[in-house]
């Protein structure tokens, strides 16, 4: 094993023990606190950390195991399954994100009317799609044996070792990136610049009445006046911030591993293996990265993260104050000299 080699073993170990423990982090947090259980986008959270999970303990590790030994991880059988759950929590995490944004949009531009739009109901059809859409590419794919052990990315993923089904399997492979990646990328776009414009309004709306206010109030002492007008630069800078966070790490994860695979498609085109790993890396990061974007960062999150640790440092200190108190005499029933 060379030195690009290693530090890509550690770099895998690292997402994994990232993602291991953000991805818990959220769950304990969803099964914590029963406002976040109510929610509806908190069923697409629970479905995209559950995605995140499996693919951890399942894909990664094995990735893992092809570096360390270049070479196939596990049986056949063994790397069969893990490269049907590679296709299906890879692509049901995918439209998981597009289902946010589609909440995060009625939420924003239909808020009135949101809780008649989005019900349990809704979210829970919606994640059946997911489901079934994830479930279909993953079995055509297993059932016409174009999963298996791909060298350039060491692991168990979309792989075609016949040549007489070369067509086929590039018709599959652009059919299915079409139908994942593009379709969820062009969601999150559409959906998130809708909310941007919509939050850029109500920014504009605010910051002229917090203007009128200010010209009203000549009283008003100047360090009052900067704080206003600071804050209205970072309401207007807040939205977009979140929104370029949702797309730009969506984008910089998956789209080097997708355009690889594109790419790949052309014999002409030789496929460095270590760009080849670095771009399955960054795939992997995308659920060491989920946790933080669209849970742990928001403020019910952090404070129900606050409470369980408030609650278990509790739990302790009372712990240690009715534990056994200093040691006595215990030979009482020895008459004493006296």
């Amino acid at each position: 094993m060379d030195t690009a080699e290693a530090m890509l073993c550690a770099l895998v170990v690292l997402i994994i023990l990232v993602s291991l423990l953000s991805n818990v982090l959220v769950l304990i947090c969803f099964l914590y606190n029963p406002e976040i259980r109510k929610q509806v986008p908190g069923l697409f959270t629970l479905n995209l950390t559950f995605c995140n999970l499996l693919l951890t303990v399942s894909n990664m590790p094995l990735t893992l195991a092809g570096l360390v030994n270049n070479g196939v991880p596990g049986g056949h059988g063994v790397c069969q399954t893990a490269g049907f759950l590679e296709i299906f929590l890879s692509t049901n995490s995918m439209l998981s994100m597009a289902a946010l944004s589609i909440d995060r949009w009625v939420a924003v531009v239909f808020p009135l009317r949101y809780h008649s739009k989005m019900r349990h109901r809704d979210a829970a059809f919606v994640l059946g799609y997911t489901w079934v859409h994830s479930m279909s590419f993953s079995t055509v794919a297993t059932c016409l044996s174009w999963v298996g052990y791909h060298k350039v990315y060491a692991s168990c993923t979309l792989s075609n070792a016949r040549a007489s089904h070369r067509t086929q399997f590039v018709i599959f492979t652009v059919f299915f990136h079409a139908f994942t990646f593009l379709l969820s990328f062009v969601v999150l776009c559409v959906t998130y610049l809708k909310v941007l414009k919509v939050a850029r309004f109500h920014c504009k709306r605010i910051d002229v009445i917090t203007m009128q206010t200010l010209v009203l109030l000549v009283d008003i002492h100047p360090s009052v006046r900067q704080r206003c007008l600071e804050e209205q630069r970072r309401r207007r800078q807040r939205a977009t911030r979140k929104i370029s966070t949702f797309i730009g790490t969506f984008m910089l994860c998956f789209a080097p591993y997708v355009i690889t695979r594109i790419v790949e498609l052309f014999p002409a085109v030789p496929i460095n293996p270590h760009w080849g790993i670095v771009s399955k890396c960054l795939a992997y990061s995308k659920a060491a990265c989920d946790p933080f974007v669209y849970s742990l960062l928001r403020h019910q999150y952090r404070k129900t993260c606050s409470d369980i640790i408030n609650r278990v440092l509790k739990k302790r200190s009372s712990q240690n104050a009715t534990g056994p108190g200093p040691r006595q005499n215990q030979g009482n029933c020895i008459p004493s000299a006296e």
